[in-house]
């Protein structure tokens, strides 16, 4: 199933399928400010499981992120320290993936890892998903293969193509891009950039 969202003025009834989706424990497709990503409630283990499972990945050994639509709701599943905060006051919304050290309300599938990953896009379809669901929707970048052609990475349809049969829906939400977040490790002091992407340090 694809659905189209825009950036506003989107139909109630709309956000309310996809949120239900989500709240039964669905995957679904959906576009940031980066790429398009895999999501799922992070609330759900089961759909975070299912997400791992379509990378082919562990998750208990498997670097996860959360996004969500602003500091506030991020701030409720990661220890954000006065200095931490500032800094993604700075950065956020942008193609930023910060790693944090997780608190306890992360689910249980979170709890014994050391470090989360923390994305709030500067895509108000992204911010706006996790708003009508009330919370972050566990991410991950969608299955490829470093032969496949670029179009594939950001046109919702040849996505759906591809990935439709193995999650429950896709968001179109136009044409996305293909270049990553910039990771920063916050965990340890200084900020350390662990990959350079699309954000600008």
């Amino acid at each position: 199933m694809i659905v189209k969202l825009y950036s506003k003025n989107n139909s109630q009834r709309t956000l309310d399928r996809i949120t239900s989706v989500l709240q039964d424990g669905g995957i679904i497709v959906y576009p940031t400010d980066t790429t398009y990503a895999l999501g799922c409630s992070c609330l759900k283990e089961r759909a975070v499981e299912r997400i791992c499972e379509l990378k082919g990945v562990d998750p208990a050994k498997h670097y996860l992120s959360i996004v969500g639509p602003d500091l506030s709701h991020i701030s409720e599943y990661a220890k954000v320290d006065n200095a931490t905060f500032k800094l993604l006051k700075r950065h956020t919304p942008g193609p930023f993936t910060f790693i944090l050290n997780p608190n306890s309300h992360l689910p249980k599938i979170f709890r014994n890892r050391k470090q989360v990953g923390i994305r709030i896009p500067d895509n108000p379809i992204a911010r706006e998903l996790c708003l009508q669901l009330g919370a972050p929707l566990l991410s991950a970048t969608i299955p490829y293969d470093e032969d496949d052609d670029i179009e594939y990475l950001t046109n919702p349809e040849l996505i759906h193509e591809r990935l439709g049969s193995k999650v429950d829906m896709v968001i179109d939400g136009g044409i996305g891009g293909y270049e990553p977040s910039t990771i920063v490790d916050c965990t340890d002091g200084e900020p350390q950039i662990v990959r350079e992407g699309k954000g600008v340090f």
